[in-house]
């Protein structure tokens, strides 16, 4: 593991062991800015066909996406590790979210079919696992539920994970930036 909890005077920090990096506090939110389907238009179209704004996506007219939060409760810490995802929506509940997104009454919406279109590290395959979308107050992104049968991001969604497995999701997410890096410097 290159992520290091090490105890300190002032409490528990993380240091990275490949650069350095000191977190006060884990970091426990991650997210994509764009739905995987969206590096599948070539870079030279995407401007043309896709239009973005926010936690809401659009490409060719024709496949719709929105932002939502799927969080892994950690059993031993009362906290979550949460991940802003992007999942595919029907172009009717499409147009319908975005005619109540300041509306008080959202919350009151049956939740939305989608595909999950964000890769949740260290979970293997995570694209196209069905979800549901329920909608929170007003102005907040919906809460992303799996509903994939025995997929184990469902399980730990639905189960929960232990801080040691949050911690070496963390790490991993963490560390991979690094990697990445180090490759283009080569």
């Amino acid at each position: 593991m290159k992520l290091k909890e090490l105890k300190t005077d002032k409490g528990t920090i993380y240091q990275c062991s490949c650069c350095g990096q000191v977190y006060d506090e884990l970091p426990l939110t991650f997210g994509n800015d764009f739905p995987d389907y969206y590096f599948s238009i070539p870079h030279s179209e995407r401007e043309a066909r896709i239009e973005i704004k926010e936690s809401l996506c659009v490409v060719d007219d024709k496949h719709f996406f929105h932002r939502g939060r799927l969080t892994l409760p950690i059993v031993d810490r009362g906290q979550d590790l949460v991940f802003n995802v992007w999942t595919s929506i029907s172009e009717d509940n499409f147009i319908k979210r975005n005619n109540l997104w300041n509306s008080s009454e959202r919350v009151n919406e049956d939740p939305y079919f989608g595909w999950l279109q964000t890769t949740i590290p260290t979970y293997g395959d995570t694209l196209n696992l069905k979800t549901i979308a329920i909608e929170n107050e007003a102005g907040l992104i919906p809460t992303i539920k799996m509903i994939e049968d025995n997929h184990p991001l469902t399980v730990d969604q639905k189960n929960g994970i232990t801080f040691d497995k949050a911690l070496k999701i963390v790490d991993f997410i963490l560390t991979s930036g690094h990697e990445r890096t180090a490759e283009k410097d080569q």
